[in-house]
């Protein structure tokens, strides 16, 4: 039960791992119009979530990658497609990604599920959803399998999760990242997450990091080491990763939840796709695709069966509500 068989068949060109990883990225055009809601936090800090909503009684809140936001295409296409399905959405900006810094010298981190808790806790006081599902991609993803696997009661309104590309090793991501042939996808996160981390350091000169080192930052090990570490309270970056990484935590989930990686996916070593984990798990399906890329699973450039992994995913969820 645990392993599916994945359905994903892409034409020849989305075989191609970085051509399906970057295709929706620059062709999916499509925008929502989100209702805006701000909701604080214990720490005088604030999270913007960003409701697409159609009268529903089953919601997902779908959480975005590094340095995404509600309207990384991804998450607008899913947003969009489950909308046209009769559910609401909810896509989460994590601190510091609406496209307003947030209040305090650290924003987000792989693992950081009480903002998750914080959320769902929202919504279960303010609305009367009768189904809830969480819904992670990337980084957005090991925060989903992390909170499913260590808490210990979760809201029964939650029926189940779906993750999505999911580094559930830390450390084995960030050290493929740091491969040649990830150059691109590397550089770009490192200018983002620097400007952020001297932003930062501008605002609270007396917090703890060095602007040396976040200059010379050039991984994610020399990143998380200069900010995100200290900045957590972590001893460093590899402390951080055996924190916060998923697997660990893959044992204990109790409740239906699916996560779905792509064998070619550059980002993920082999140690982020947990077979042993899910071989004997009882509510852990884990779906291992052949293809797909990074967040890709792009079936064809034309025809009806273009968003493969939304298709699935409300597969997934009419089968946990039901």
């Amino acid at each position: 039960m645990p392993i599916t068989k994945s359905t994903y068949k892409p034409t020849f060109l989305f075989k191609n791992a970085h051509l399906n990883t970057i295709y929706k990225t620059l062709f999916y055009s499509k925008k929502n119009s989100y209702t805006r809601k701000r909701i604080y936090t214990e720490d005088n800090d604030f999270i913007d979530l960003d409701f697409s909503v159609n009268n529903s009684e089953t919601l997902v809140i779908a959480m975005h990658g590094l340095e995404g936001s509600s309207n990384s295409n991804y998450i607008t296409s899913v947003v969009n497609y489950l909308n046209l399905n009769n559910i609401d959405c909810l896509a989460v900006n994590f601190r510091g990604c609406s496209g307003e810094d947030n209040k305090q010298p650290y924003s987000y981190n792989s693992g950081k599920t009480d903002d998750i808790s914080l959320i769902i806790n929202y919504i279960l006081n303010n609305y009367n959803y009768k189904n809830i599902v969480l819904l992670g991609y990337s980084m957005g993803g090991n925060i989903t399998l992390k909170y499913m696997g260590e808490s210990s009661k979760i809201p029964h309104q939650i029926k189940g999760a779906i993750a999505i590309s999911t580094p559930c090793d830390l450390e084995g991501s960030s050290n493929v990242l740091s491969n040649w042939n990830n150059a691109i996808y590397l550089n770009r996160f490192m200018i983002t997450l620097k400007e952020k981390a001297l932003l930062k350091l501008k605002k609270f000169p007396d917090c703890n990091i060095n602007k040396t080192a976040i200059i010379k930052a050039k991984t994610f090990r020399d990143f998380d080491n200069a900010v995100t570490a200290p900045l957590f309270g972590y001893k460093n970056a590899s402390d951080y990763w055996t924190q916060c990484s998923s697997k660990q935590f893959l044992k204990n989930i109790n409740i239906p939840t699916l996560l779905i990686n792509a064998l070619d996916d550059s980002f993920l070593s082999a140690s982020c796709h947990p077979f042993n984990e899910a071989k004997n798990h009882k509510k852990l399906f884990f779906e291992a695709s052949k293809y797909g890329g990074h967040v890709g699973f792009n079936s064809s450039f034309f025809g009806k069966d273009t968003l493969w992994s939304e298709n699935r995913i409300l597969q997934f969820i009419n089968h946990i509500i039901s």
